[in-house]
């Protein structure tokens, strides 16, 4: 995908700047932030801005309030940590787009910052309503999109705002751009890619487009159990996705005639009701009463070696139930052996990003994206709204 038009090139002195960030971030029970790696890294583009005089004002979704006002999503907490990383006081706007906020973008002055509530309490923003895309642009002179994790929506301030002023992409978008095209445009090779997580019906898309492009795929976790299913194993009281078969078989032979090895667990580490602890057994010899949780042993070593003839290679998803410590061994053990092959590794944005930091294997990838969703959707080549709005640098 072409670059776009950077941020650097804006004219920012003395204008209300629009910014779409991504603070959907993860909070305690008690409201307290939970992972602010989202708020850390626009961080950038803010102090570009407040160091060029620029007016901003921030906008950002949280969580699904479904368009309705809820304080359970108030980004109250966001602009507490967002403040203590600035160093200065950030105001908030209740109303969004009413007369709080036309009034409080009216009074900001060079170098300030204004936060707009929670976009998502407007029914307007997930609809993409032109009206209320018209609001917000009122609000601003210049645009600038830094929401990577929400450019693969087609809402009102990811579409309908940078539709209506002058437009142009944040540090962290350009820098997300620059770092997953070298997935897309000739990835260095051997390009493997490592996915894990559930729901193959949901990734058979992500699974397909890599076909042809790798040279492997290397699949866990229970995305792995429809196709061991399908090769007539028993996985014992493991829930396997229905009514995958043909579609499963269909895959497998899409890879073979392309090229592209597939590489499954060949054993697995389950949960039996009564054990104290986890046992391992290969995957054609589960007990009946066994849940698969992890790769076994075995498949870690052989994930690890195959991964280890590699120069490139893209990450999503756990091999097994990794929030639980008695299931991470295998995500932990495989991921972490990638801290010593040399080459380009990426992992996505979202729950990745969370159990690469909890499993303490950050350093094993050169680029972590803050994109879910967006990530798994411009790795497969697909075209994204938010970013397609965008001029071309």
């Amino acid at each position: 995908m072409a670059a776009k038009r950077g941020v650097g090139d804006a004219p920012v002195r003395g204008r209300r700047v629009l910014v779409r960030v991504d603070f959907n971030v993860p909070q305690t029970e008690s409201g307290q932030i939970a992972d602010d790696r989202r708020i850390v890294e626009a961080l950038p583009t803010l102090n570009h801005l407040r160091a060029n005089g620029a007016r901003a004002i921030l906008m950002s979704h949280l969580g699904r309030p479904g368009g309705q006002r809820d304080p359970r999503y108030s980004l109250r907490p966001v602009v507490h940590r967002l403040s203590a990383l600035l160093g200065q006081p950030v105001p908030i706007a209740d109303d969004i787009v009413g007369v709080h906020a036309i009034e409080s973008a009216a009074r900001l002055q060079n170098g300030q910052f204004l936060m707009l509530e929670n976009l998502r309490f407007h029914p307007g923003e997930e609809a993409n309503d032109p009206a209320f895309a018209a609001q917000l642009a009122q609000l601003g002179e210049v645009f600038v999109e830094d929401a990577f994790g929400a450019v693969h929506r087609a809402h009102a301030s990811t579409v309908g705002v940078p539709n209506r002023l002058p437009s142009f992409a944040g540090l962290l978008v350009e820098r997300e751009v620059r770092e997953l095209s070298k997935l897309v445009e000739n990835p260095v090779r051997p390009y493997h890619v490592l996915l894990g997580g559930a729901k193959v019906a949901d990734k058979l898309p992500l699974l397909t487009s890599f076909l042809g492009r790798a040279q492997a795929v290397l699949i866990g976790g229970a995305l792995a159990h429809p196709f061991l299913a399908q090769q007539g194993l028993r996985l014992g009281a493991t829930p396997v996705e229905p009514d995958l078969g043909p579609i499963v078989r269909d895959f497998l032979a899409a890879a073979q005639s392309a090229g592209t090895q597939i590489v499954l667990p060949e054993d697995l580490t389950v949960e039996r009701p009564g054990a104290t602890e986890p046992q391992d057994y290969p995957v054609d010899r589960l007990p009946d009463d066994a849940i698969s949780r992890d790769i076994g042993p075995k498949s870690r070593v052989r994930f690890a070696a195959t991964l280890g003839g590699s120069r490139t290679v893209f990450w999503n998803g756990p091999l097994g139930l990794a929030e639980d410590p008695r299931f991470a061994e295998g995500s932990r053990d495989v991921l972490g052996a990638l801290a010593n092959v040399p080459g380009f590794h990426v992992g996505a944005g979202g729950d990745s990003a969370r159990i690469a930091r909890d499993l303490g294997v950050e350093s094993s990838f050169q680029f972590v994206s803050t994109g879910g969703g967006a990530a798994l959707e411009y790795v497969q080549g697909l075209a994204l709204p938010g970013l397609a709005v965008l001029p071309d640098a």
